[in-house]
């Protein structure tokens, strides 16, 4: 686990500015790749790699992503190719203690419009409870 984690961290040129929106778990490293600047910028057709580390501080045994752009403040879905965190890296059931490494792809849509906004990230557990809750700025561009 503790060379996996290393690995994460290097494929980033930068560190990545993120806010922690829940206390559920302890985010440990964010990485968007390709994300050499900030904020990101997302170019619309391409997908994009989203890294978590967390420890979790609950046992689930399923976990589902939910994804929103913020825009003006008001959480505009982004729908994600696989919503299960259990299949995105998460060896489920998850054990409260345990660190995982949770990625998953962002598809930025070509329909999207050309705006700056705030991606929320969480992944939620059996009760719908945050296992983790980030935010971080983005540009969608052409």
């Amino acid at each position: 686990d503790k060379y996996q984690l290393t690995a994460v961290f290097k494929l980033s040129n930068i560190n990545l500015r993120y806010f922690v929106c829940s206390t559920s778990g302890k985010v440990i490293g964010v990485d968007i790749n390709p994300c050499p600047n900030q904020p990101c910028q997302l170019h619309k057709g391409n997908s994009y790699t989203v890294n978590v580390t967390f420890t979790s501080n609950v046992n689930s045994d399923k976990s589902t992503a939910v994804v929103h752009g913020i825009v003006g403040g008001i959480p505009i879905p982004f729908s994600i190719p696989v919503p299960d965190g259990c299949r995105s890296g998460i060896q489920c059931p998850i054990k409260t203690g345990q660190t995982y490494n949770y990625q998953a792809s962002l598809p930025v849509k070509t329909e999207y419009p050309s705006i700056k906004c705030v991606v929320e990230w969480e992944l939620r557990d059996n009760g719908n409870e945050d296992l983790f809750c980030i935010k971080f700025p983005v540009q969608i561009v052409n």
